[in-house]
């Protein structure tokens, strides 16, 4: 039987509500929203109306496995307050909403671990709007295109999270391109989809030697852009004006933009025409839309070995992503 963790409370977390918030504020009820898998996400409702949200960087609010923190890895698991701040900082030179920032403390004085108190967004997210009024979406859409293209302007000429590389970091010792870690990444999610999901297993020999043929493919680049890799409608806020705010962005990371497109795609469907850019590389395309699926089995897989709580959904991501893995082999090699 696991042990349930702990959860934020009023008592908790009243001294950083009353540091982020003014002590002529009295906090009033604390809500954990759901969703978040790295870090804790609480609504803070104070007694004159005003409410904001803190993000808690403690360790029992990360339910990833403890082994992919490497933070110069571009895709190890990003969390903390440091990369939260630099992307942060890169977003708003962008010129991207992103939540606004009333108080960011790692002193540990006003709660046991790294933690922030944000803008709470009033609109939910482009998700809940998807589903309870379509007609209303071209507008967010055409928002949050505009969102991408200022992000996607900024280059650099290393790649690796945006945090790191506005400091100077560098990327892992043996790597040569985005598309050799792409590659390495897939290949050992492959490994860990077909030891766990028999339909993967079954074909595990051809989807490496696909991984290899469209690796083989692609051509040398060394330019990158800002892109955030895991921008599903679930990540994008909106406020009154429906204008979009883009949130869980610790992950934020210079790469080629068509990792970014590889997941929209994937996460947008019928509406990515809204969202596409001209001048994608379709060899990248075709490499990084594969290594992604491979990373949406073996990713949520991995949650589910621990205490992750929303379970059906991690399934259902499980589920899709097999059947769109096992769709990408080229015709009459997956019967």
């Amino acid at each position: 039987m696991r042990t349930a963790r702990p959860v934020a409370t009023r008592e908790t977390l009243e001294d950083l509500a009353r540091a982020a918030a003014g002590r002529g504020r009295r906090l009033a009820g604390v809500t954990r929203l759901a969703g978040g898998s790295k870090k804790g996400a609480y609504r803070l409702a104070f007694g004159d109306g005003f409410t904001a949200v803190a993000y808690l960087w403690a360790e029992h609010e990360n339910y990833w496995p403890s082994g992919d923190r490497d933070a110069a890895d571009p895709f190890s698991a990003a969390s903390g307050l440091s990369l939260f701040e630099g992307a942060h900082r890169e977003l708003t030179a962008a010129g991207v909403r992103t939540p606004r920032v009333y108080l960011a403390d790692r002193s540990g004085r006003h709660y046991p671990a790294d933690a922030a108190v944000v803008e709470d967004v009033p609109g939910g997210n482009l998700g809940a709007l998807l589903d309870r009024d379509p007609q209303a979406v071209p507008a967010p859409l055409r928002g949050l295109s505009a969102a991408l293209g200022a992000m996607h302007a900024r280059l650099s000429h290393q790649y690796g999270k945006a945090a790191l590389v506005r400091e100077g970091g560098t990327p892992p010792p043996g790597t040569r391109s985005c598309q050799q870690v792409v590659l390495d990444r897939a290949r050992a999610d492959l490994a860990e989809a077909a030891r766990r999901e028999p339909r993967i297993g079954a074909v595990e020999s051809r989807l490496a030697a696909r991984l290899g043929e469209l690796a083989a493919r692609v051509q040398p680049r060394h330019e990158y852009r800002l892109i955030h890799g895991e921008l599903g409608p679930e990540h994008v806020l909106l406020d009154r004006e429906l204008t979009p705010v883009v949130i869980d962005i610790e992950g934020l990371m210079f790469f080629d933009v068509e990792w970014e497109h590889a997941f929209l795609r994937i996460r947008f469907g019928r509406l990515y025409p809204a969202l596409e850019r001209p001048g994608l590389d379709e060899r990248r395309m075709a490499l990084y839309t594969l290594a992604m699926c491979l990373s949406l089995v073996a990713g949520p897989l991995r949650l589910l070995d621990g205490d992750f709580p929303d379970r059906d959904g991690m399934t259902r991501i499980v589920e899709a992503n097999v059947k769109r893995t096992l769709a990408l082999l080229p015709p009459g090699q997956y019967a």
